[in-house]
């Protein structure tokens, strides 16, 4: 995980901006392929301040929903709800 400074809109609500990594592996047409890439996502609110104290590098489940960057942009950005330690969900 990458981030910037945590920033405020002109309303005070709190943003954060990110860049997530992921990797696993996944089945298609029979044949297990692994994935392993970087994709941009944002936190506002509560979840951005929780977000901006998890240290770098720590593996983390995250929830949401994609949407484009901007009304008028066709970049797309995964907009975070909610995230737990990806240990906390093993068990570890």
């Amino acid at each position: 995980m990458a981030k910037s400074a945590l920033r405020y809109t002109p309303a005070g609500i709190p943003v954060a901006e990110l860049s997530l990594r992921h990797e696993g592996a996944v089945s298609e047409a029979g044949i297990e392929r692994q994935l392993g890439f970087e994709f941009p996502a944002i936190a506002v609110g509560p979840v951005a301040i929780a977000l901006d104290r998890e240290p770098l590098g720590k593996a983390l489940d995250v929830a949401g929903f994609i949407a484009p960057k901007s009304r008028r942009s066709s970049r797309l950005i995964v907009h975070i709800t909610e995230y737990a330690s990806s240990e906390e969900n093993r068990g570890v």
